[in-house]
């Protein structure tokens, strides 16, 4: 394809990288499928394969013979696969016929792809000794006239590979669900030594505080297993290079591949060429990347592969979820609600069609797309207010209502719909701290309690503090005049004195509309976002190698747990059930539990997506999850919130260790030596003398 060809084939191409669609499913030796961008994206798996592969064709002693890839749908397990073939082909001298067999094998005439392709390596010319190459695309595969399930296939092939003396390779790729019905099928059918391989994998690819080494297996030698689900895509790998995430965009936003920006269909209007204007400047595009990583790092998930590319797809070439617009190319898709909004602008009958049109343009922009959720409720009330204010010839007016009742049905990809939730819930931008300070320019810094007081007392005087800077777009701009004209109606007193509730209602609708878009436009490109500084340090303690600050989050964490100096049990109660009367209460009190980052050895396995501590001492201790919600409960306590005020979720936690706690503790002999038990408020205290036990009230003489 020459230079000419390729430009202006975005963002139509980019349709495609959808999850649902080509983009998502990649099959082997097949470069039509589920490879958007054309190239392979570095990650610290591909690099391990490739020493591995280098070290197998070297013969170097200990080389893992059994390799599983563990990771659902979207991680890029077949991409792993493939190119661990070719790099075993240049590492085995074949000249590409072990790629060129593997491509039949893998690409039979009737179509239908194989589970497991068996092929001896000892056909290949130099090659004798050297076993079988076995592989399993996909270990969730039932093909042909099998009865066997797919745990009951992967049982059988582990046992006859863990058998075999040949020196063969096994390369799976196997998602955590038949991994775990294979285990309960070994258990069942007796086969204890797979059983014993079995636990160990499950084991070693969990997310445990203390999981062990997985590359290869500490008991078992000749297997190497890697959780794909763990490692972010949005950190850089260790070897170098820039992280897949970052690299990803950067094709979906190659310039060469765009049409300059104003001369597609949509012209300067287009959402879709202003988006990857806006993001092909570093600013923006960082600020990008640094939100999707703290999604990450608050949520515990991560991005796939699939994730990514259905986002790249979402922000850059649109979700349409009515099928009367799925046809369309992106830029035509906004061309035509263009030429839908002419009508509006120039002031004909209201449609659903025509007053939206200029909504779903700004909406589209990737800012909007991102953190996409408007007061999808006030739709009825709001068509309410406007037909008693006699405005229902209003085109902005309608357009907003109508588009806040586009909100009120399905209009994220089913794909990543949960995470672009999660994303607005999280660090909507909307909701940022009013006493943050974002610089919109080079020049120019705002607070954002200034913006706010603006636009809540007219749109055009905060339109006219936001449009000098010139960092909202055309649309927005555009968008924002109409509003500023409709709250100026409504500011009318002729309005105002037959319907003054119904007005004030309107006009505070429009107002926070207003502002919010031009919040979240700051706020995504400045990432400006809720709770920014808290999930900044929070990413630091995560990433933190050397856990000086995860030691100092530990201190305060010690704080929530103990009273004072003491740790408190209730002897009264069991977990989950409400505390007696103050007067009925019987307390077991010991000296405080201690908390310490809990050791983590990254070694020949990734990184912990989450950090743990560990909570007491000796047999006693317990590992706690350091969560997101923790994490913001300690540093909002640093602030002055009271601990009565905490969230339910960090309650729960804080509850659950204590309790985790308190069972071993009742039994540890050391910790009892210096315990208390505190009877009822009047503060009778019984405690263990040489003699016996014997009761005082705290603070008396004994």
């Amino acid at each position: 394809m020459t230079d000419g060809e390729a430009r202006g084939e975005f963002p139509a191409k980019l349709v495609n990288w959808a999850g649902h669609r080509a983009g998502g499913v990649r099959r082997l030796f097949d470069d039509d499928s589920g490879r958007p961008g054309d190239i392979i994206f570095e990650t610290n798996l591909l690099h391990r394969l490739e020493a591995w592969a280098g070290a197998f064709g070297r013969k170097e002693p200990g080389v893992p013979r059994v390799l599983l890839l563990v990771g659902g749908p979207g991680n890029g397990k077949t991409e792993a696969i493939e190119s661990t073939i070719r790099w075993l082909d240049a590492s085995l001298g074949a000249g590409s016929r072990l790629v060129d067999a593997l491509r039949l094998a893998f690409s039979p005439p009737d179509g239908i792809v194989p589970r497991v392709v068996d092929f001896k390596l000892g056909n290949l010319p130099g090659l004798d000794g050297r076993g079988n190459l076995i592989v399993v695309q996909d270990a969730s595969v039932v093909t042909g006239r099998e009865t066997r399930t797919a745990a009951q296939m992967l049982l059988a092939e582990l046992k006859a590979t863990m058998s075999d003396d040949t020196g063969g390779v096994y390369l799976c790729c196997v998602n955590r669900g038949v991994l775990d019905d294979a285990l309960i099928e070994a258990i069942d059918a007796g086969a204890d030594s797979v059983r014993d391989l079995l636990e160990a994998v499950s084991r070693a690819v969990g997310l445990f505080p203390d999981a062990p080494p997985c590359w290869p297996l500490p008991s078992y030698p000749t297997v190497a297993v890697w959780p794909m689900d763990a490692e972010s895509l949005l950190v850089n790998p260790v070897a170098g290079g820039p992280a897949p995430a970052s690299a990803l965009l950067q094709v979906a936003l190659d310039e060469r591949k765009w049409a300059p920006l104003g001369s597609c269909e949509a012209g300067p209007s287009c959402p879709f060429c202003s988006s990857r204007e806006q993001l092909s400047r570093d600013r923006e595009l960082s600020a990008l990347l640094k939100m999707l990583r703290w999604y990450e790092v608050a949520s515990g998930k991560r991005w796939s592969f699939r994730d990514l590319f259905s986002l790249a797809s979402y922000l850059l070439a649109g979700h349409q979820a009515s099928s009367r617009n799925s046809g369309l190319a992106p830029c035509s898709w906004a061309a035509r609600l263009v030429q839908l909004d002419d009508l509006s602008r120039r002031k004909g009958k209201p449609s659903k069609d025509t007053s939206s049109a200029l909504f779903h343009l700004v909406a589209a922009q990737y800012q909007h797309a991102l953190f996409h959720r408007w007061d999808r409720e006030a739709g009825p009330s709001l068509l309410r207010d406007i037909k008693e204010l006699g405005l229902e010839d209003d085109n902005t007016a309608m357009g907003l209502h109508w588009f806040l009742m586009s909100r009120r049905v399905q209009y994220l990809p089913a794909t990543i719909g949960v995470s672009l939730e999660g994303m607005v819930d999280i660090m909507d931008p909307a909701l940022t701290d009013p006493d943050t300070e974002v610089q919109a320019t080079q020049r120019t810094t705002w607070w954002l309690r200034d913006i706010d007081v603006r636009f809540s007392r007219s749109v055009s005087e905060g339109l006219e503090y936001v449009r000098k800077s010139q960092v909202m777009s055309k649309v927005e701009l555009e968008l924002l005049d109409r509003i500023a004209a409709l709250d100026a109606v409504l500011s009318n007193s002729a309005i105002r004195r037959k319907r003054p509730q119904a007005a004030s209602r309107v006009q505070r609708i429009c107002r926070d509309f207003a502002c919010r878009m031009v919040r979240r436009t700051l706020g995504a490109r400045t990432s400006s976002v809720l709770d920014a500084g808290i999930l900044a340090d929070f990413q630091a303690v995560i990433e933190d190698v050397g856990g000086n600050d995860l030691y100092d989050v530990a201190r305060e964490v010690e704080r929530l747990l103990n009273t004072n100096q003491d740790f408190e049990i209730s002897l009264t109660t069991t977990f989950g059930q409400p505390l007696p009367s103050p007067m009925q209460r019987a307390v077991l009190v010991v000296p405080a539990r201690p908390v310490k980052p809990l050791d983590e050895d990254p070694v020949d396995r990734p990184r912990n997506p989450i950090s743990f501590l560990k909570v007491g001492a000796g047999r006693s201790s317990r590992p706690i999850a350091l969560t997101y919600d923790l994490f913001k409960a300690v540093k909002e306590l640093e602030r002055g919130m009271s601990i009565a005020s905490l969230p339910r979720t960090v309650l729960a936690l804080l509850d659950t260790t204590r309790a985790r706690l308190s069972g071993s503790i009742v039994r540890d002999r050391e910790i009892l030596d210096r315990a208390r038990i505190r009877i009822g408020s009047g503060g009778v205290v019984i405690e263990e003398r040489r003699l016996g036990f014997a009761s005082h009230r705290e603070g008396a003489s004994r």
